[in-house]
């Protein structure tokens, strides 16, 4: 059943939904969803959250929101909104807690047949060398001064430290590196949760897994990306861990004082923002930089110990294995990008909280090797289903400040999860049903992320495609994983 609401949803075609600016609203709002998909949204707060977005100071263009979306911190969790740098602002919970929380994809030259066998060991190998759960820890301890390289450095950190290849930066978003970092502004409490937490996958939906090409949906793109049929492929989700969540923390109840005193009147206070240009606004700034480079060099340094793990387990050199990063994109993460807004190319700042960038081919932004395709797009879905790879559309410049979904997206809360998995054996589910390996650090972790606690990653993907923000590429089918 639909909530009482302010507004009414107009629907505007197959894959669009609009509220209509109406009271204090300085913009309308778009959603992007099906038929099937509305229905979710007609039942959480993400809506809500859309409408509440769009009474934000100097912010442009439409509040948006993703076929992906669900509730989340004040803004909705697949929601973008772009803010003029003269009005605007910037909002903590516009970018989320985990900040640069992201995914990576590699491939290797090892088709389906050659790892299925081995995937229990493989798994294993994975689990017990890169640390997962709530809190976990890894193996490198770093003082004061080697974290503000990180945190200045991002992925070229990890690589200078023998971990990856210098071209490995022309694959990841912005080279791995957001520029503006200062640790300076960093709380002593930051530091110490950050500390040895680089190299370690966290918990809830983060995971490491393993899959292989199911099927190939445009030909030319996946040549050029070095893509093949039944080839296996390693996607890692993880973020700043954490550090970004103390940022995030620290940020937050500044803001939430200063909203007042700078003016702000907001209808959530969820939203608590600071104007742009302001001491606290450039402060949150250089921290969630700081934080985004964190999550870079995360996702780096797991690749290079999944990497040597694999070659161990295995028994294969790394000429035969053949692991090469394809893509990381960033989710939770606000920049500083030029659009064009009523036929005007304008600088903007525009906040993408659990939504993937995703340019198009000659976009000034991309390495060489993506202007001729479009920026690979990344889309995780639920452990026991699929994935898949995109790649940006002209589209999103036109309506989404060149964004898309950024995952499945959650459809029941963990809560829920875990009450109708009461008694069901998931992992047993998984190897039965879905010929999918996992490992976790607890059962709780498996019953929480279970495949129907996600939305169907294939029906938020269709819509994306439709509306012309991506194109999809490819599909991948999960075989083993490990979570947090």
């Amino acid at each position: 059943m639909s909530r009482s609401r302010p507004f009414k949803l107009v629907q505007i075609d197959d894959v669009r939904w609009e509220i209509p600016k109406t009271g204090g609203m300085r913009v309308p709002g778009l959603i992007f969803a099906n038929a099937e998909l509305l229905r979710g949204v007609q039942n959480d707060d993400s809506a809500d959250q859309v409408y509440n977005v769009a009474h934000l100071p100097g912010i442009v263009g439409r509040s948006l929101a993703m076929p992906d979306v669900h509730s989340g911190y004040g803004f909705p969790i697949g929601g973008v909104a772009a803010f003029d740098l003269d009005e605007g602002v910037i909002s903590p919970g516009g970018v989320g807690y985990d900040i640069n929380c992201g995914v990576r994809l590699a491939l290797t030259a090892l088709d389906r047949d050659q790892v299925v066998p081995h995937i229990k060991g493989l798994v294993d190998a994975l689990f017990a060398h890169v640390p997962t759960g709530l809190g976990s820890r890894g193996g490198i301890r770093l003082n004061r001064k080697e974290m503000a390289a990180v945190l200045t450095k991002g992925a070229a950190w990890a690589i200078e430290q023998g971990m990856g290849e210098e071209s490995d930066l022309d694959r990841i978003e912005n080279h791995g590196r957001i520029t503006g970092a200062d640790p300076g502004v960093i709380s002593d409490r930051a530091y110490e949760r950050g500390k040895d937490q680089l190299g370690t996958l966290g918990s809830g939906n983060h995971f490491v897994e393993i899959g292989f090409i199911e099927e190939i949906f445009d030909e030319e793109t996946a040549r050029q990306w070095g893509i093949f049929p039944n080839q296996v492929t390693l996607m890692i989700h993880t973020g700043s861990r954490g550090f970004g969540h103390q940022v995030c923390d620290d940020f937050l109840a500044r803001m939430v004082k200063g909203a007042a005193k700078m003016g702000i009147e907001l209808p959530d206070r969820q939203l608590a923002c600071a104007r742009l240009g302001t001491d606290l606004a450039d402060e949150y700034l250089a921290a969630m930089s700081s934080a985004a480079n964190f999550a870079f060099a995360n996702r780096q340094i797991m690749m290079h110990l999944v990497r040597t793990t694999w070659e161990k387990t295995m028994k294969l050199s790394p000429r035969e294995l053949q692991f090469r990063l394809l893509y990381d994109v960033c989710h939770n993460i606000a920049k500083f990008e030029t659009h064009e807004v009523d036929g005007e190319s304008r600088k903007l700042c525009v906040h993408r909280k659990g939504a993937t960038r995703a340019f198009p081919k000659n976009h000034p932004e991309l390495a060489p090797a993506y202007r001729i395709t479009g920026q690979p797009v990344l889309i995780p879905g639920d452990m026991g289903r699929a994935s898949y790879v995109l790649a940006g559309d002209p589209g999103s410049m036109k309506e989404t400040f060149g964004s898309a979904c950024h995952g499945a997206g959650r459809e029941m809360s963990r809560h829920e999860a875990l009450r109708r998995t009461k008694g069901r054996a998931i992992e047993r589910e998984l190897q039965d049903q879905r010929q999918v390996y996992p490992r976790a650090a607890g059962r709780k972790t498996l019953r929480e992320e279970f495949p129907n606690a996600y939305k169907d990653v294939g029906l938020v993907v269709d819509v994306v495609q439709r509306a012309g923000l991506a194109r999809k590429i490819a599909r991948i089918r999960p075989i083993g994983v490990t979570k947090g």
